[in-house]
């Protein structure tokens, strides 16, 4: 399965953009008081529960959007599979960075790895019959893009 390149694609970085400016606005207020600029960090996102990877990409892209020097590893690819516990990414750089953008980070990595899940149950429940599970355009205003990548993550189509 090729996945399409979610960095190439000018919706993403609008959505994210959108998305930071709902979450944190002009800044994380608790972070601006408390985390020195020249804090450096490390972090993971972690499977709470088993899950098909989707987002991961995503995540990495709005804590770069938030500042270009954090540095995101990929553990479990896009479309793999996590047990519950797995680091899904990696990430170092700027403390205040990757506290500014991790919620909105989990919260797009959440909601495309429930996608992508639910989508592989549906998949796998059909594969003897030769039948292929297809999205619509029902999609959540705004996360469209998003939502069909993870579709595609899950062994679904477009």
């Amino acid at each position: 399965m090729k996945l399409p390149d979610l960095a190439e694609d000018p919706r993403v970085a609008a959505a994210i953009a959108r998305a930071l400016d709902e979450d944190v606005g002009t800044g994380d207020a608790t972070t601006l008081a408390l985390v020195p600029p020249d804090r450096l960090a490390t972090g993971e996102i972690l499977a709470r529960q088993p899950c098909r990877v989707a987002g991961g990409a995503v995540a990495a892209a709005v804590l770069r959007a938030v500042d270009p020097a954090v540095v995101c590893e990929t553990v479990i690819a896009e479309g793999g599979e996590a047990a519950a516990g797995d680091a899904i990414i990696r990430f170092r750089g700027p403390a205040a960075a990757i506290l500014t953008g991790e919620r909105t980070a989990l919260n797009f990595m959440q909601r495309l790895c429930g996608i992508a899940t639910l989508t592989g149950r549906f998949v796998a429940a059909v594969r003897e019959f030769g039948t292929l599970i297809l999205d619509t355009r029902k999609t959540t205003p705004g996360l469209r893009v998003f939502e069909k990548y993870a579709v595609l993550c899950g062994g679904g189509a477009n």
